[in-house]
């Protein structure tokens, strides 16, 4: 039997794990105030730079003795900053399990070509054994596996008396999942995330020991200057009170304060990742009732709260080809945006066929509920339309 299609529409039908959804509330108007046609250079320009570090600082509860940076090129360039600046000085574990993992472990193999490196690796839906990592290597490591809806559970399994650094890719984590500062060394995320500001900047947070390995090591390769974060052997403080290394987007920074200054209203880190602990709830309340349905994550410890990854478990469906299958769940998807009820949510183009919904604070549950909804009639209609097509 077909099943009816839902009356209601989500009031904001944005689901895709980046750019994600803006923060409930949000028009240009709040971009107002934005140091539009001024150099980031100027009193106003670094003034609203600087306060963007200070209000991280404070939502993501960054410890005192750690800087922050405002970086290029997003959370890529932020990894690629920490990556070319800081390996090399002993050996390297890496922990894969998703496609943006890989792709550090293939810089780290293939670009920098390092060759003491013992590689952790975990198909999607899985964890790689945490407890094999060497804490007398330096590792790297995303929180959370954005394309396999996995993420680590906590930091456990990393020493604090480590020898080498811990350098984690934290951008679909950050503002919805608390993370263990004193465990971590380099921390990097991108606006356009957890709190959906706009794309194109990115993160950088060093710890104490970071820094020391930055003023005490230089690697046997050339750096761009966009990587380059010392002079004459000493950190440049300057990246880290908001003197960028080229020039931002103002009205980018004016839409990040904003995001920011909402994250504090609504009651900062503890708040936002209730929000998206409950948004993820809607989804684990659908799958219990939703025979068709499952998670890519079997471990709930393990499955993340943002992007959140699900598989069409329906006997006809997977007894199709992968191929087959893929095209299954785009067509679902691409009939659930054709009502204008919920928009890129469809797998990763390296994962496993099925479903990606981000869960993030920005993300109202209401609207995922309702979203739900829609993608029981898409695939009614759509496992309809191949019976018919048989």
């Amino acid at each position: 039997m077909i099943a009816a299609k839902p009356a209601s529409r989500p009031n904001v039908p944005h689901f895709s794990s980046g750019p994600c959804a803006k923060r409930p509330g949000w028009n240009p108007q709040n971009l107002k105030d934005a140091a539009l046609g001024r150099s980031h250079r100027a009193k106003v320009g670094r003034a609203k730079l600087k306060l963007a570090i200070e209000l991280t600082r404070e939502v993501l509860e960054v410890p005192a003795g750690y800087r922050i940076g405002i970086v290029p090129a997003s959370d890529t360039g932020a990894v690629e900053m920490a990556l070319w600046s800081l390996l090399g000085a002993r050996s390297v574990t890496t922990i894969a399990w998703e496609s943006f993992g890989e792709g550090w472990v293939s810089d780290i193999v293939k670009e920098l070509k390092l060759s003491d490196v013992t590689k952790l690796h975990a198909g999607y839906g899985e964890l790689p054994d945490l407890s094999k990592a060497n804490s007398a290597s330096d590792i790297v490591f995303t929180w959370n596996g954005t394309t396999s809806g996995v993420r680590v559970p906590n930091a456990d399994w990393i020493k604090s008396d480590r020898e080498g650094l811990t350098i984690c890719d934290a951008t679909s984590a950050a503002f919805a999942q608390r993370l263990d500062w004193p465990k971590l060394d380099v921390v990097t995320f991108s606006w356009q995330k957890a709190l959906g500001g706009e794309a194109a900047h990115g993160m950088l947070v060093l710890s104490p020991r970071a820094v020391a390995r930055l003023e005490s090591y230089k690697p046997a390769w050339p750096l761009p200057k966009i990587f380059r974060m010392t002079k004459g052997g000493k950190l440049n403080e300057g990246i880290f009170e908001g003197e960028t290394i080229n020039t931002p987007s103002m009205l980018c920074v004016e839409d990040y304060l904003d995001a920011l200054n909402w994250a504090k209203s609504v009651g900062g880190l503890k708040a936002l990742i209730a929000r998206a602990d409950a948004n993820a709830k809607v989804l684990a309340d659908w799958k219990a009732k939703t025979p068709w349905i499952d998670f890519l994550a079997k471990d709930p410890a393990i499955r993340s709260n943002t992007s959140v990854c699900l598989k069409v478990v329906d006997p006809v469906i997977t007894s199709l080809g992968a191929d087959a299958q893929s095209d299954f769940a785009k067509k679902l998807v691409a009939l659930v945006e054709k009502e204008g009820a919920g928009y890129d949510f469809a797998h990763y183009r390296d994962a496993p066929a099925g479903l990606r919904i981000w869960c993030g604070a920005t993300v109202e549950a209401s609207d995922v509920a309702l979203l739900t909804q829609w993608i029981d009639w898409a695939f009614a209609e759509t496992k309809a339309s191949l019976a018919k097509a048989a």
